[in-house]
């Protein structure tokens, strides 16, 4: 066991794990922060995608013990009030049907329209290849984020 200090969701937040735990675990079973989804355990479904440093992560197979001194924002950090442009364009479109990759979608969406404001339908698609849906709202998600872009 380690003790680490994560900065996550502008907060400091002391746990003491093991090196090799996944963020995703640290912050599910350690800090109670739920929003961020176990999916496949193998970084291939993006339910877990959190941003660290900004970028869109993978936190099921990222160790706490790479994190250092790098903030990590969850779904419950992107807004106070879901207020993101993405969570309001999610909702204007009516991209969830049964909400389990969403937290995850959202997320790897912020990511790409931070770097890039204005991104075409081929950079859309490649930054949100990672992430499955089951229900296949995917036209849904890329009009959210088309409409996202524009706030």
């Amino acid at each position: 066991m380690a003790t680490f200090q994560l900065k996550i969701n502008g907060k400091v937040r002391k746990v003491e794990v093991d090196p090799s735990t996944p963020v995703l675990w640290v912050l599910r079973d350690h800090l109670n922060l739920q929003g961020t989804k176990y999916g496949c355990g193998m970084a291939q479904c993006g339910a877990c995608t959190i941003h660290v440093d900004g970028m869109a992560m993978r936190s099921c197979s990222y160790p706490v013990s790479a994190v250092g001194k790098q903030a990590i924002t969850t779904i419950e950090g992107l807004s106070a009030n879901g207020e993101h442009p993405v969570q309001q364009a999610w909702l204007e479109h009516d991209v969830a049907q049964c909400g389990y990759c969403q937290a995850g979608q959202i997320m790897s969406a912020a990511a790409l329209l931070k770097g890039n404001p204005a991104p075409s339908d081929e950079d859309i698609d490649a930054a949100m290849s990672g992430n499955i849906c089951r229900c296949g709202t995917y036209l849904r998600i890329k009009d959210a984020i088309k409409s996202a872009a524009k706030k």
